[in-house]
């Protein structure tokens, strides 16, 4: 699949695509913002041309986190754990599949197979169409405290219990010298130093890709083989949806905020919970995510101990 070259075309036909009236703020006087995101797509852009070598053409299923809204003349590459399932939300209600207030369409019908399309969907002619014309974006998250709430989410709290049993049992299977029955049946006890040993076991890697919930972002959106319009950052979440969604002709639609504080005790529990890894696993483990720091422009988080 190719995506190099811009078309301003949009298959809607009905006023002004995303892509042109991003293209029309770039030829002009930028706002503040227009002009972050002109030099994040210059970042990614030079990050890219450093860092990687020539790559592999994507294949359909590389694709499957890309979400289509032919609609509006959307492309929206989903990343776990940065504020998906709202955004899923967000393009139900713009497609007219959910209620038009997003917060409305309960977070497992946001999930739910079939009801937004992927680009894998799409035959390789279709793909390249979309891929010209629509608005491109992501959302991404500083690595480290993006999987320390992965494995809040999915290794410790009550409602993970179907992946603790599928990925717990086995973390505790493979790494835990004398696990108790009940640890070897339900995986509900796994440790944060146990999660990072299994995400580091060559044996993990030779299985498969890694579940999509600590896979790295560049490794599910191709950032470097895709070209994304907008790259959005959970730490400025709210901006930046704004800022899509003006471009998407729907700067009225109010895109869901987490709690009050929330983001603040989500990098708190990452530093507790980093702290007490060694200074070794934490040097492998930025290896293993290395990548998205760089393309992403992340700094190293100041509570590690890389050196």
């Amino acid at each position: 699949f190719e995506s190099s070259a811009v078309s301003t075309s949009w298959f809607g036909g009905k006023g002004r695509s995303p892509l042109q009236t991003l293209y029309d703020l770039d030829q002009g006087p930028r706002s503040a913002l227009a002009e972050v995101h002109r030099q994040r797509r210059e970042l990614l852009r030079r990050a890219c041309s450093r860092h990687t070598r020539r790559q592999r053409l994507l294949r359909p299923e590389d694709l499957r986190h890309v979400l289509v809204d032919d609609a509006r003349g959307l492309l929206y590459c989903y990343v776990p754990k940065v504020a998906c399932t709202n955004w899923k939300r967000v393009l139900l209600a713009l497609s007219g599949r959910g209620p038009s207030d997003p917060r409305a369409i309960p977070a497992p019908e946001a999930h739910a197979p079939g009801l937004l399309p992927s680009l894998a969907d799409f035959s390789p002619a279709e793909v390249n169409r979309r891929l010209r014309a629509y608005l491109a974006f992501l959302f991404v998250r500083e690595p480290f405290e993006r999987l320390a709430s992965a494995y809040r989410n999915k290794l410790q709290r009550p409602w993970g219990a179907a992946f603790q049993r599928r990925f717990g049992t086995d973390i505790v299977r493979r790494l835990r010298p004398r696990p108790s029955p009940d640890a070897l049946a339900r995986g509900h006890d796994v440790r944060f130093s146990e999660f990072l040993a299994y995400l580091l076991d060559p044996r993990t890697r030779r299985d498969g890709p890694l579940n999509e919930h600590w896979e790295r972002a560049h490794a599910l959106c191709h950032p470097c083989r895709l070209r994304y319009d907008v790259v959005g950052k959970f730490e400025t979440l709210a901006e930046d949806a704004a800022f899509v969604l003006g471009l998407a002709g729907a700067p009225g639609l109010r895109f869901p905020e987490p709690p009050p504080g929330a983001r603040a005790a989500a990098r708190d529990r990452a530093e507790r919970l980093f702290r007490d890894i060694s200074p070794f696993y934490q040097r492998r483990l930025f290896g293993l995510y290395k990548m998205d720091f760089l393309l992403f422009n992340y700094s190293v988080p100041s509570y590690l101990r890389l050196r």
